[in-house]
């Protein structure tokens, strides 16, 4: 009897793993995921490495960490060192995933600094410099949807790197990653890389939609309000579906794709359902089409194995309903580029508090290993 894990497999959903650390990899639990969960490639981002690093019950960053201090590292090369031996190593695990599936899965993401968040030139030389120094084709170089990282996610898949693009919440930017992918690939080619071996996801976060949209309903205190409640964040990942089988069916990309060029793939990012009076497997279920990615931290991976019931496709035929709800949700007044433009600036501020996070913790580590 299959599990819902591999019935979303077969469903065409890759299942990525939102976690790494160093002690995941060295006891063989990424790979017993692999194998068991059916996790076909991982992302991180600051706050995950914050936590891996900072986690007072993990002594596997111990060495390491006292290596580099002897070397008199400072914090930014500490933690450069650090997240891109993990990813590495990551990539190492997964390269048997990427080979099978024609390098199309088997991907782990690094993000770059989010202090470079508005810096276009800055982020295109990081990710140029992450890309170096991970040394895998099956990395995936993060680089967040912001009006400074279009530019840069286009230079960077010039240079034939992948990207995983962060950070979206709403339709007009994701059809302006759009843009930048097919910019991307075209001067790629022009700069004669093959296009087959460039990917690329767009990650669209789906449950901060609704934790922000259903604090504006609140508001009202009427039963239309409430019945919309845990609807946006699905509607607005349905909607980004369509569009996304809509702008790749056009020439622009048809002709990128048949000179060899990939899809950039959905991925759906934040599935973890912060209401406990929600089903802790609704960003999963309610978000099955092929072709789609969805990363889940842990304990969504394990409930979606345990209870996720799994029934098909449940995007496609959800359009309407889609439409519909963001119909009703302006005949309320609650201004969905308005919320969208809020979590991005709020996505942004995160990260950078939780790099900052990183950098305390990895200047007192260095510290407590020099005394």
């Amino acid at each position: 009897m299959s599990t819902p894990t591999q019935q979303l497999t077969e469903a065409g959903v890759s299942i990525w793993l939102d976690d790494l650390s160093r002690s995941r990899i060295d006891s063989g639990n990424l790979a017993e995921l692999i194998e068991s969960r059916n996790v076909s490639g991982v992302t991180t981002n600051p706050s995950i490495f914050q936590a891996a690093i900072g986690n007072q019950n993990d002594d596997s960053y111990d060495a390491p960490l006292a290596a580099l201090a002897a070397d008199g590292a400072d914090v930014d090369t500490a933690i450069f060192e650090l997240t891109t031996t993990d990813v590495r190593d990551a990539a190492d695990i997964f390269r048997p995933v990427y080979d099978a599936t024609g390098g199309v899965d088997g991907r782990v993401s690094i993000e770059v600094s989010p202090d470079l968040a508005h810096d276009t030139d800055g982020t295109s030389a990081e990710a140029q410099k992450l890309w170096q120094k991970v040394d895998r084709e099956n990395a995936l170089i993060k680089i967040p949807a912001t009006k400074a990282g279009l530019p840069a996610i286009t230079a960077t898949l010039a240079e034939g790197i992948s990207v995983n693009v962060t950070l979206i919440f709403s339709l007009e930017r994701y059809g302006e990653v759009i843009d930048a992918y097919l910019a991307g690939l075209e001067q790629a080619k022009t700069n004669g890389h093959d296009l087959s071996g460039i990917h690329s996801v767009a990650s669209f976060f789906v449950s901060r939609v609704d934790t922000e949209v259903d604090k504006r309903l609140s508001a009202f205190e009427t039963e239309e309000a409430e019945a919309l409640k845990s609807k946006a964040g699905v509607a607005n990942a349905r909607l980004a579906y369509e569009l996304f089988e809509k702008r790749f069916a056009e020439p622009r990309a048809q002709e990128l794709i048949s000179a060899g060029g990939n899809v950039q793939r959905p991925l759906w990012a934040s599935t973890g359902v912060k209401d406990p009076a929600l089903p802790d497997t609704l960003y999963v279920t309610e978000l099955v089409a092929a072709g789609t990615v969805n990363t889940m931290p842990e304990k969504t991976l394990e409930a979606t194995f345990d209870h996720g019931v799994v029934t098909g496709d449940t995007i496609t035929t959800g359009y309407e309903d889609a439409r519909l709800v963001f119909a009703q949700l302006a005949d309320l007044g609650i201004d969905i580029a308005d919320v969208t433009q809020l979590l991005e600036d709020e996505g942004v501020a995160k990260f950078i508090a939780s790099w900052h996070d990183l950098q305390k913790t990895v200047a007192a580590a260095l510290a407590e290993t020099t005394r």
